[in-house]
């Protein structure tokens, strides 16, 4: 079966998916009435497996709602060695090098990966490992924070593929990696 790794994402104006202090509240800044969820749902649908950094994973420990997710969830760090219990059967902690990793979930039958995370995400992309990205963009400057794209070693190219508007004020953009 034919493989993929995605990028489903939202970002500032400026470029940052977190403020200086870690925060994600301006990801609501723009009001949402109706709870459109601006084609993430039909994403997921789409995907066999999460795979998810460290610190997103904190993340999304820290919110007060049941666990989100229905799709096996992969997380990859070096620090945590034990997936905290009440995660316990709905997570896979992950080390090593990202091809690796990559071909342990793909030997599970899951081959369309959602890459979450910051710094997991730049680090797919510096192993040339994302094969499309979705970013929506926020309209708002945050002046600072954790940037979406960090130093490469080489141009990645990624076509143009399409553009949408949510609530007059939110674009989101499809790229696919030019191979």
């Amino acid at each position: 079966m034919n493989s993929k790794n995605y990028v489903f994402i939202a970002k500032s104006l400026d470029g940052y998916i977190a403020d200086k202090n870690g925060g994600i509240d301006w990801l609501h800044s723009i009001p949402n009435p109706d709870g459109l969820d601006m084609g993430y749902n039909a994403f997921t649908d789409q995907i066999d497996a999460i795979v998810m950094g460290r610190k997103t994973f904190d993340v999304v420990c820290s919110f007060t709602i049941p666990w989100p997710y229905t799709k096996p969830v992969f997380v990859v760090s070096n620090s945590l060695k034990i997936v905290p219990e009440v995660y316990r059967g709905k997570v896979e902690l992950v080390t090593g090098v990202l091809p690796e990793i990559v071909a342990h979930i793909h030997g599970k039958g899951l081959n369309q990966l959602y890459i979450d995370g910051g710094t997991l995400i730049q680090s797919f992309l510096k192993e040339d490992l994302i094969d499309e990205m979705i970013i929506t963009t926020i309209p708002i400057l945050l002046g600072g924070g954790f940037p979406l794209f960090g130093e490469l070693a080489e141009p990645l190219e990624f076509e143009h593929v399409k553009s949408e508007v949510f609530l007059n004020a939110i674009t989101q953009d499809t790229y696919r990696r030019r191979r």
